[in-house]
This record gives structure tokens, sequence and C-alpha cells, in this order.
């Protein structure tokens, strides 16, 4: 006797695709941003966008951050549960990679995203007070 599998379009792909929302800020505030998660412990930041004029970096969250996104001076842009899928080109026409997709492709987490932006805000708060 003899088997054989069936290509069952229910049956999940081995490798799922990963998505993810984008949260945007303004390029001083996201690049203080970076600083932070990347001083802290193991990988706290995930892939980054920047737009080729250099006004805004796109923090890339899982899937679903946007429903409960509410950081003032940011926007978060949801898929739609179709997620932005990661790949070495850049998915948006005139941007490019700050921090590119690694071999993980992890989105940053938003607990953490929030807080670094808040600490961001407060730190170019008070070096503009200085001048």
């Amino acid at each position: 006797m003899t088997t054989s599998r069936i290509s069952d379009p229910r049956t999940p792909p081995s490798k799922p695709a990963v998505g993810c929302d984008v949260v945007t800020v303004p390029a001083r505030q996201g690049l203080e941003a970076v600083d932070i998660l990347r001083r802290g412990p193991g990988d706290a930041v995930g892939p980054v966008l920047h737009d080729d004029g250099g006004g805004t970096l796109g923090f890339l969250v899982p899937p679903g951050t946007a429903a409960a996104w509410d950081v003032p001076g940011s926007t978060c842009t949801g898929t739609d549960g179709r997620g932005l899928t990661l790949a070495l080109r850049p998915p948006v026409e005139g941007s490019d990679w700050l921090l590119p997709p690694g071999e993980a492709d992890l989105a940053t987490d938003p607990a953490v995203l929030r807080r670094a932006l808040g600490e961001a805000a407060r730190t170019i708060e008070a070096a503009d007070s200085c001048r």
C-alpha cells in the first residue's frame, strides 16, 4: 500500500509570511528612539525604514498594532490583517532601510517602542530648552 500527501490549501505553509504594521515618526525623534532601543538589552529594535527626504522613520511593529496605537506625534498604519512582508528591498518607493530586516525578521515590540519614543521626546525637549 502506498500513500501520497495531498496539497491541501487549508494546510498552513511551513514558514508563514511575516506581516507588520508601520509606526511613522519624525526623523529626529525616530533616530533618538533607535539609539535608545539599541542601547537596551537584546534585540529591542526591529527593521526601520527611512524616507529619502529624511523627514520620517517607520518602525515595523506586529500586525494589529494600529488598532490600539495612541502615541502623540506618530501614526501607525495598519495592514488590515494582510501584513507588510519583509524583504531586503524596501516595501515603499522612495524609502530605504535604516535597519534592514535580519535573519529573524522580527518587528519592534510596540510597548518597548512606546517607551523609547516617550524618552526620545523628553530628551529632545530638554535639548531644545537649553538653546
